[in-house]
């Protein structure tokens, strides 16, 4: 097993696991989306072995008042032939890493209020509840 940072040209790889969390998303809005973020230096980062995809994270490191600089989170996902298993666990641990090389002061995400698994899963890997999200469409 190797983490390591994905390049544009693995986007279907990455894609295929990302679609299992994000299953509105069609892959043409997916490499879209991906070019687009490419301006805030959004990085994807995948748990491999081999040559295969088991855990991706989309990240990004920002700046705001509230959390200063710090990490922030996009998309974690482990293929669901593989859940469990602890690769969401080692990419939280290398994210923590990178964060710290990055003079990150937090590591931030937002997840749905639905998705209870992934609260406690968060929870258990040292995340704490802090805010609310408020969506309004446009």
């Amino acid at each position: 097993m190797q983490i390591r940072e994905l390049n544009l040209k693995e986007l279907l790889m990455a894609y295929e696991v990302v679609s299992q969390l994000r299953t509105d998303l069609s892959y043409n809005e997916f490499e879209d989306l991906i070019y687009e973020m490419r301006s805030m230096e959004y990085k994807m980062f995948g748990v491999m072995d081999g040559e295969k995809l088991i855990t991706y994270a989309g990240v990004a490191v920002q700046t705001n008042l509230y959390y200063r600089r710090y990490l922030f989170i996009f998309d974690l996902v482990t293929d669901e032939k593989f859940r469990g298993s602890g690769y969401g666990v080692m990419m939280l641990e290398y994210l923590h890493d990178y964060a710290k090389m990055s003079m990150c002061k937090n590591i931030v995400l937002s997840s749905g209020f639905q998705r209870e698994d992934a609260h406690i899963f968060y929870e258990k890997n040292g995340f704490m509840k802090k805010s609310f999200v408020f969506l309004k469409s446009v």
